[in-house]
């Protein structure tokens, strides 16, 4: 049975902008993926199982605009939640994945479970989120990317990652070189028509 969707539009905020294993093979860039210095920042990205980071989120669709602030926390490898509010601070969407199992509680209150986020967020908001590379895409990780370039700073630069018939690209276009590894400070992904732009205003490292 379809679940509904339910998630309103929310209005534009002023801080929109203008959310692993490594593949075999990296694209052309200025750093070799296997490069010492390349590898040591990955080494300590994944010692990296408790974090937070927040700031602001835009779905750019075809037939759809959302835009909210968004709050990510990390609380093992695997388990991990993300929310998104309205510009008043209302909750519009509350993800939690724990040991495969996801709950997704919605602008209503209403809790719906599913053992597959994207799936879920994808019939209940119209949004296509590929959530488990996602996570790795945050932190700068190519995650399952086929290809990826990286910058003289050991730093992910962009990624393409193709499943089925769609191809997922992601472009970094800061990080936060005040924290230690130096994590994104903004990126945008693009699958076919679909865009989705996260700025993080912060991150906190347990």
């Amino acid at each position: 049975m379809q679940l509904p969707r339910v998630i309103r539009l929310l209005p534009l905020c002023s801080l929109i902008l203008a959310a692993c294993t490594l593949p075999d093979t990296a694209e052309k860039g200025d750093v070799s993926a296997t490069s010492a210095g390349w590898k040591n920042h990955v080494e300590k990205v994944n010692n990296l199982t408790r974090y937070q980071t927040r700031g602001s989120f835009a779905y750019i669709g075809e037939n759809q605009k959302t835009f909210a602030r968004f709050f990510w926390q990390q609380y093992s490898a695997d388990s991990y939640k993300l929310l998104l509010t309205n510009p008043v601070g209302s909750t519009e969407l509350e993800l939690i994945v724990r040991d495969g199992q996801t709950q997704l509680t919605d602008n209503k209150g209403q809790k719906h479970y599913s053992d597959d986020p994207d799936n879920m967020i994808y019939q209940l908001t119209g949004m296509t989120i590929p959530m488990e590379n996602l996570r790795q895409w945050i932190t700068g990780l190519p995650g399952e990317a086929q290809s990826y370039a990286i910058s003289n700073e050991y730093h992910l630069k962009a990624l393409t990652w193709s499943q089925g018939m769609e191809k997922w690209k992601v472009s970094y276009q800061s990080y936060n070189d005040k924290i230690s590894p130096q994590l994104p400070d903004r990126l945008d992904i693009e699958q076919g028509s679909n865009r989705i732009k996260l700025k993080m205003d912060s991150w906190t490292l347990n």
